[in-house]
C-alpha cells in the first residue's frame, strides 16, 4: 500500500470473501518465530533496527537506532458491531475489525460480538512492540511471518488468555490487539520512529479475514 488510509473510515467495498483465520492458543511453542510470551513488561527489552543504508556507504556504527522507544496506552473497544483501536504510544485511532459485513455494521447496539471480521495489517521494520493487558481477560492478535508477498491465508489467530503479554518481532505482519468483548486497554511500548508497512485485504484480495470469537472469560 502506498496512499493514505483513512483508518476511522475505510471504505470498504461491499460483497467481500472471507477467508477464516484458525484460531490457536498462544504459547513459546506456537508464537515461535512471531514473538513472545511476557509476563513482566518492564523487564521486556524492544528490538530497534538501525536505519537501513541506500548507498554503497554503510550505516556508522552506534548510529541510526537511537531514536527509542514510545509508550503509552491501547485501547480496544467495541462498539456495536465495530472494533475501535486507540493508540496513545503514536496517536492512531483506528477500525481494527468489524463483527459483520461491513456495510452492514452498526454502533447503536451493545449485543456480544461472535466473530471478528479484520481488513487491514500492518507491520513495523524500525522497530518491535509489546502489548500487555492492565485489564486481565483474554484477546486475539492475527500473526502473520515476514514478507511483503503476504497473503490473506499465511494469517494465524492468536488467542491469548490475558494473564500475559505478547511481544511481536519487527516485520511481523499484525493489527494491534482485539478484546472480544466490550473494552479492553493494554500498555504498549514500541519503536518511535513507527514506520509502517500495510496490508488492504480488502482492496488487495477482495476479503476479509475471519475469526470466530470464543469468549470463555
Amino acid at each position: 500500500m502506498s496512499q493514505q488510509i483513512d483508518y476511522l473510515n475505510p471504505a470498504l467495498p461491499a460483497g467481500l470473501r472471507h477467508v477464516s483465520m484458525p484460531v490457536v492458543d498462544a504459547t513459546p511453542t506456537t508464537l515461535d518465530g512471531f514473538g513472545r510470551l511476557v509476563a513482566n513488561p518492564g523487564e521486556c527489552p524492544i528490538e530497534i533496527v538501525q536505519w537501513p543504508s541506500v548507498g554503497s556507504r554503510p550505516i556508522d556504527p552506534g548510529t541510526g537506532d537511537e531514536a527509542g522507544t514510545t509508550e503509552g496506552t491501547f485501547v480496544s473497544e467495541w462498539s456495536g458491531d465495530i472494533l475501535y483501536g486507540r493508540n496513545e504510544a503514536v496517536g492512531g485511532h483506528y477500525i481494527l475489525a468489524y463483527a459483520r459485513e461491513p456495510e452492514a455494521a452498526r454502533d447503536d447496539h451493545t449485543n456480544a460480538p461472535e466473530r471478528m471480521l479484520l481488513w487491514h495489517a500492518n507491520y513495523h521494520p524500525d522497530g518491535g512492540q509489546l502489548f500487555f493487558p492492565l485489564d486481565r481477560r483474554p484477546f486475539y492478535v492475527p500473526l502473520a511471518l515476514p514478507g511483503d508477498d503476504v497473503t490473506p491465508e499465511k494469517f494465524v489467530c492468536f488467542r491469548f488468555d490475558g494473564q500475559q503479554g505478547l511481544y511481536i518481532h519487527p516485520n511481523i505482519w499484525h493489527e494491534g490487539v482485539f478484546t472480544l468483548s466490550g473494552t479492553q486497554r493494554f500498555f504498549d511500548k514500541q519503536g518511535a520512529v513507527h514506520a509502517r508497512v500495510s496490508v488492504d485485504f480488502a482492496r488487495e484480495f477482495g476479503c476479509l479475514l475471519e475469526a470466530p470469537i470464543i469468549n470463555d472469560a
